[in-house]
């Protein structure tokens, strides 16, 4: 693949120095390498390309490459590598095995950037470059799902106002109004209520004065409301928010607040969409709350899926960048990966797989691990998509199973416990207990299970061989260390070996967890008892919520259990891999549009805060080259 040659140190720099010292090819170039010529691009610079979707359409015929998944076992505070491994893997695959690859990344928010976490583009010497534009801005996919977040929200409040100060009449002749030749007449959305509501007529003067009520008012419930505005900023003091309070707004006051634009629905529609017309009609079918008699009230019931559409109509192509060896990355959509799926999108992986064509690979990955990671992967991605993975890879690091295996926390921003940094075999056995559940649910789709331990340097030969062993005894392909972070794609090439190997011996059926038809209850127990849960415990809002959502019709919907990455049970602070617990739901919501039940297991805040010391305290411009210096 023509691929840039690294010329590593050691000890390693940081990520920011590294990827500053490598001069990005022209994307032309990367586009070259698959077969894309300038009319299946957009440029956005010199190092970033929207790919347009009629590729896929173009390329129909071709057959799908191998398809690789990389989640992990519960993790640290800290993390173990996922990106680092899945953009390492790739390196390995194109520059040195000469293989055709193409990884698929989520776009990373702008608040663990400038917040706790840093950016999202790999580590060491496995990164995506330019890595200041892939961690900020990138192309104004993030924005334009803010901007449509927002407006819906807009409406949402808007319409509740005019329909406080206006009549039945007065609503239905300003939605109706006359055009330039005095006609009044529906348009295409308004037809769409119309059958919602069961009314045939196609002249706005044939309505009945009921019938112009049921089609003008919403009267939608305020408590009912589910939509918040999003911005892409950590800002705690935004999760509550009284709106309303002008003198203009005659009292219409209610509570709110702000999400973190990552954790928007739009952006899981994004990443669950297949085309133009499938992310159009998921715009418009998403439910906002209730009326007050019940039933669900749509963007398209507020009129305004269509310019979401508008708005979100450039953020559907994937953008093309490069790794720090000159292989292919699609980086494409980012949502939340507890309150929503955590998956890069289904149209870059189609693209991509196609691109790539037989006997390539397309390495994606899925947030955390296989409980909360992969299961939403193969549940519900790979459900929308029709994909099917012949690998699925499980990161793992020393230092996660010595915690797993009865080590102190770890805490990030405070320095590791001595454990940690010295040999202790015993602590890292018993803590394979957490990689060999990870592996038994993995291998339960259907699917190939390689282990790759990506190495630190206080690790030793003993405690490697411990979790080799474990691994295979659990079921595991194989698996491999890999040192991706201190050497490249070099340091990966037994990996891509595995990988391959894992990807032409798959042969058994794909098994989904749980069938659509099930119930939301026994979906839910189906999930809960892969985890090692005994038994599931429902609040009585959770039991309310269950039962309005079959109600509605929505009960064939897959699961997205939000729960923390941290354990398999609902408390971050029991490790290893417990069992007999009951798993407690306290709520269950639902994001209709993008396409799933979420039930919350505990809190989960959808806008982070800022740390005492955040990560913008190193971040800063160069006003000398014009280079971004700091980023994490």
């Amino acid at each position: 693949m023509n691929a840039t040659t690294l010329r590593v140190l050691s000890p390693v720099p940081t990520d920011i120095d590294i990827a500053n010292s490598i001069e990005p090819h022209h994307i032309s170039v990367i586009a070259k390498k698959l077969n894309l010529n300038p009319n299946h691009y957009d440029l956005y610079g010199k190092y970033k390309a929207k790919v347009l979707l009629p590729v896929i359409d173009e390329l129909k015929g071709t057959k799908d490459g191998f398809y690789v998944v990389v989640g992990g076992i519960t993790p640290t505070p800290l993390g173990e590598g996922k990106s680092t491994t899945t953009v390492g893997l790739c390196q390995a695959l194109g520059a040195f095995l000469d293989k055709k690859v193409v990884t698929t990344l989520r776009q990373p928010s702008q608040g663990p950037t400038f917040g706790i976490k840093g950016g999202a583009a790999g580590g060491g010497y496995s990164q995506v470059i330019p890595m200041d534009e892939f961690n900020l801005h990138l192309t104004g996919d993030i924005h334009a799902i803010t901007a449509a977040n927002n407006l819906l929200a807009a409406a949402i409040d808007t319409r509740m106002f005019h329909e406080s100060t206006q009549s039945d009449n007065a609503l239905f002749s300003r939605l109706c109004a006359p055009n330039k030749q005095g006609n009044r007449k529906f348009n295409e959305l308004m037809y769409k209520r119309l059958k919602k509501l069961g009314i045939t007529k196609v002249k706005p003067e044939d309505l009945t004065l009921e019938e112009v009520k049921r089609f003008a008012r919403l009267d939608i419930d305020p408590e009912s409301i589910t939509w918040r505005r999003v911005m892409d900023v950590n800002d705690r003091f935004l999760r509550k928010i009284t709106v309303g309070q002008g003198l203009d707004e005659k009292g219409m006051m209610r509570e709110t607040g702000f999400d973190i634009s990552v954790a928007s629905e739009i952006m899981a529609v994004l990443a669950l969409t297949t085309s133009l017309a499938d992310m159009r009609h998921r715009l418009g079918k998403m439910v906002i709350g209730n009326s007050r008699y019940g039933d669900p009230v749509t963007a398209d019931d507020l009129g305004v899926g269509g310019a979401l559409s508008v708005l979100m109509k450039d953020a559907i192509n994937p953008t093309l960048m490069q790794t720090l060896e000159g292989t292919p990355v699609f980086v494409h959509a980012g949502p939340f990966a507890n309150i929503a799926h955590g998956s890069s999108s289904i149209v870059a992986d189609k693209m991509a797989l196609k691109l790539v064509g037989p006997g390539g690979f397309v390495v994606t990955e899925a947030g955390f691990g296989s409980d909360i990671g992969i299961e939403k992967f193969m549940n519900i991605k790979c459900r929308y998509s029709g994909l099917r993975p012949q690998c699925a890879i499980i990161v793992a690091t020393i230092r996660a199973l010595k915690m797993h295996g009865g080590g102190p926390p770890v805490t990030a921003g405070k320095p590791l416990d001595p454990v940690y940094v010295t040999e202790n075999v015993g602590l890292v056995e018993a803590g394979c207990a957490n990689l060999a559940r990870h592996i038994r649910i993995t291998k339960a789709y259907g699917v190939n299970v390689v282990v790759a331990v990506n190495q630190f340097s206080t690790d030793t030969d003993a405690e490697i061989a411990a979790v080799r062993s474990a691994a295979l005894a659990a079921g595991a392909y194989d698996a491999v260390l890999c040192t991706h972070h201190a050497h490249g794609g070099k340091g990966a090439i037994d990996l891509g070996i595995a990988v391959q190997k894992a990807c032409e011996s798959a042969s058994g059926p794909f098994n989904f967890l749980y069938p659509l038809d099930a119930s939301i209850e026994d979906k839910i127990d189906v999930i809960a008892r892969s985890y090692g849960a005994c038994g599931v415990e429902y609040s009585k809002q959770a039991e309310k919520q269950i039962k309005m959502y079959s109600k509605q019709g929505f009960s064939g919907l897959p699961i997205c259990m939000a729960k923390t990455q941290y354990s398999f049970t609902d408390n971050p602070a029991v490790k290893g891999a417990p069992s007999g617990f009951v798993l407690p739901i306290r709520d269950v919501r639902a994001s209709i549009g993008a396409g799933f039940i979420y039930p919350l297991v505990g809190t989960m805040s959808t806008m982070p805060g800022l740390p005492t010391r955040p990560c913008f305290y190193d971040i800063d411009l160069d006003t000398i080259t014009g280079k971004v210096i700091g980023l994490s």
